[in-house]
């Protein structure tokens, strides 16, 4: 190790580039700050890397390659299409890649230093980046921590399993693929592999027989999973793993007392996170961490030193891209002498499956835990035009509301462009709208966005594309 001769001085100095970092860099760079990123492996972290651009590339083919039949509908012959792994692979990495260049190109344009090496603190005032036999100190004025967190399977199993990272991949598409989990990662892996044509099995862990989401989704999540025939199974206890011979056997006991045996060339196990500090120093730089060990902060981002801000997954609460960035923005805002905060209580979810679910705000169940009286509204896409149009009918639009305010408290959704029309109900969330609200703008016809105007209908009994709930009438003799 070469120890750097004299200790530098650095403005704003991030740790971690992955999407809070380097999000956190340019928007301190705007702002007039002089910015160092100190980055230990490739600027954009996991999420561009390994997580979620490189997952979401397979998402998107098996989106597609599910939609083929429904082209033909529309005069196009897809016929012969076919799905070709190796191929997607090569897209995968150009998309990477080119999202990567543009990473990097934004940090130059902003004139930010790049600085490779793993970051510690040494005291609360410096910080000692190691890089190969190169050390060197730097003081600072203020400091982002934006270093993510580890992650390891939720089960003790083999080192040859899939991970949510390592699956994407895979150069061969398996034959058979057994799936251990129940989170968005695992749901979403599960309808891609089914859809490209592996033969899928999905394993709910003991404990997590059900799905986190609005209880209609979970109904209609479970019907899905059925009719692609993706085999879902319920353990009580957990499996138990073997890996002899590039085959995988798991051994179980179902719900129902029943012993079941699987065998598989390919497992995949989902995974859970947890903070890691040691290495950084945390202790040294005097940094409250929660009993989890996640850093603490307050609404600026800010940990109990005000010299340093702690972002993303490093911190408590969700491990989200979508929290990291705004954190990231509001840190450099507040370093900045601005004031700005984090509110996290409309924070929307999505998840790529097929169809695809989005979700903001409280669903039926949690609204219904914190005292409201709750009223809902649902409006299929069935009835839809412009699903009919796409070939996309699975899925539906649910509202939930106070009955005594009409407060929004929560929507959620199924179906195609879920995603996208998420947005539109998390701003109207944030704007603390009302039924009326929702109901006042027009919707553009013909589109998917109207089964959300519909279900905010319904939840008077007044949309148009429904049958008329039944009411029991009153007969008496004339």
């Amino acid at each position: 190790m070469v120890v750097g001769e004299l200790t530098q001085e650095r403005d704003v100095m991030v740790i971690g580039g992955g999407p809070g970092g380097y999000h956190a860099a340019i928007r301190a760079a705007q702002l007039g700050r002089q910015v160092t990123i100190i980055e230990k492996n490739k600027l954009g972290g996991v999420c561009l890397n390994e997580g979620c651009i490189p997952s979401k590339v397979h998402t998107a083919a098996a989106q597609v390659f599910q939609r083929m039949k429904p082209f033909q509908q529309l005069g196009l012959d897809t016929s012969g299409v076919t799905f070709d792994l190796p191929r997607l692979q090569e897209h995968k990495q150009k998309v990477v890649e080119q999202l990567f260049q543009g990473v990097v190109a934004l940090c130059k344009a902003n004139k930010i230093e790049i600085i490779e090496g793993e970051a510690s603190f040494i005291s609360a005032s410096k910080i000692g980046v190691e890089n190969g036999h190169q050390y060197d100190t730097f003081t600072y004025n203020d400091v982002i921590i934006a270093t993510g967190c580890s992650k390891k399977p939720i089960a003790e199993i083999n080192p040859q399993a899939l991970t949510p990272t390592s699956i994407w991949n895979l150069e061969e598409l398996p034959s058979e693929l057994i799936l251990y989990g129940n989170d968005d990662f695992t749901l979403e892996a599960a309808t891609t592999f089914n859809s490209l044509g592996s033969r899928v099995t999905l394993i709910l862990p003991p404990g997590q027989h059900e799905f986190t989401f609005d209880p209609s989704i979970n109904k209609e999540l479970q019907r899905q999973l059925k009719k692609q025939k993706i085999k879902l199974y319920k353990t009580e206890i957990t499996p138990k793993f073997r890996f002899e011979e590039n085959q995988w056997e798991v051994v179980f006991e179902n719900d129902k007392n029943e012993s079941v045996i699987l065998e598989s060339s390919h497992l995949y196990c989902a995974e859970e996170r947890y903070p890691v500090t040691e290495s950084l120093g945390i202790q040294r730089a005097g940094i409250h961490i929660s009993d989890e060990g996640f850093i603490k902060i307050n609404e600026a981002c800010r940990t109990n030193n005000t010299s340093i801000y702690a972002i993303g997954d490093i911190t408590e609460g969700p491990a989200l891209a979508v929290k990291a960035i705004k954190q990231g923005k509001v840190a450099a805002e507040n370093m900045a002498g601005y004031q700005s905060e984090c509110d996290f209580t409309f924070l929307p979810r999505i998840i790529q499956t097929i169809p695809p679910i989005a979700a903001v705000g409280m669903t039926e169940t949690n609204a219904v835990e914190n005292g409201f009286e709750v009223k809902i509204g649902e409006s299929t896409l069935q009835t839809n035009g412009y699903a009919s149009i796409l070939g996309q009918k699975e899925g539906f639009s649910k509202t939930v509301t106070d009955t005594k305010t009409d407060l929004v408290l929560g929507i959620h959704m199924m179906g195609a462009q879920a995603v996208e029309m998420i947005s539109t109900g998390t701003l109207a969330l944030e704007m603390v709208a009302r039924q009326e609200d929702m109901l006042f703008p027009s919707y553009p016809h013909p589109s998917v966005n109207e089964s959300m105007w519909e279900s905010v209908e319904d939840l008077d009994g007044k949309a148009i594309h429904k049958a008329p709930r039944a009411t029991k009438q009153k007969v008496t003799s004339s």
